[in-house]
């Protein structure tokens, strides 16, 4: 599987260490420290590196655009109009040099910046759902406030103190935060899609803690589960 970097390191067309830098497209690498001859001049390991880049791989945009399809998502049509704009070429020219009218190539400009604006949106999706743990705000939140403001390393914290052998719940805290985390954890024992009868739902919570219906209370106030009014079936609340 080819390797993914961060966005920076394709901006430069390398990525960087500790004691060097390393092109993305090729097995060159330049060690820091060092200098390096280049027709007649001497270059310091980055400037290198980016010398090799702009004349083995023509650049980071080219060498990005001359990865397989697969990898870019782009379509073919997509891969020509961008080198097409990459030389930087007016629209009547790409037109000609493509086969298209111009109004074909500036609809091309306009659907690439659209594509432009979704990719920023789900990078920025993904950016968050990379930093989310369990006790974010869930769909059923009551209210939403400093209470869920938890890192990884807090949470990690919280269970490993309150969580004993098998996930079972040593105790129960009575501090917001804590009791929060403690709720998602537990919530995660129930398939999302799945209704529960009350005997279904004491019976999985007894598992993990004694005082279950307490904990199926909480549950439903905290909004991780909820349930018809007879009592009949309960669920848990989506994401």
């Amino acid at each position: 599987m080819e390797k993914i970097y961060e966005i920076s390191d394709y901006q430069v067309g390398y990525r960087q260490s500790a004691e060097s830098y390393h092109c993305l497209y090729c097995g060159f690498e330049t060690q820091k420290g060092c200098v390096y001859p280049w027709e007649e001049v001497f270059y310091d390991s980055r400037k290198m590196m980016e010398t090799h880049v702009a004349t083995a791989h023509e650049g980071p945009l080219l060498a990005l655009l001359g990865l397989p399809r697969e990898l870019t998502g782009l379509s073919e049509s997509q891969e020509g109009i961008l080198q097409a704009f990459a030389q930087q070429l007016p629209d009547k020219t790409i037109g000609q040099r493509l086969g298209i009218s111009t109004s074909t190539v500036r609809n091309h400009r306009f659907k690439l910046k659209e594509k432009e604006r979704q990719a920023k949106l789900f990078l920025s999706i993904m950016s968050l759902l990379n930093q989310s743990v369990g006790v974010l705000p869930h769909a059923g939140a009551k209210q939403v406030d400093e209470r869920y403001q938890v890192t990884e390393a807090e949470r990690a914290k919280i269970l490993a103190t309150y969580l004993g052998e098998k996930g079972r719940l040593k105790s129960f805290p009575a501090r917001e935060k804590r009791k929060l985390v403690l709720l998602a954890e537990l919530a995660e024992h129930f398939e999302p899609r799945k209704n529960y009868s009350e005997s279904a739902l004491n019976e999985i919570l007894q598992q993990y803690v004694d005082d279950f219906v307490t904990v199926r209370r909480y549950l439903i106030e905290y909004g991780f589960m909820k349930r018809q009014k007879d009592g009949s079936s309960y669920w848990r609340v989506m994401r």
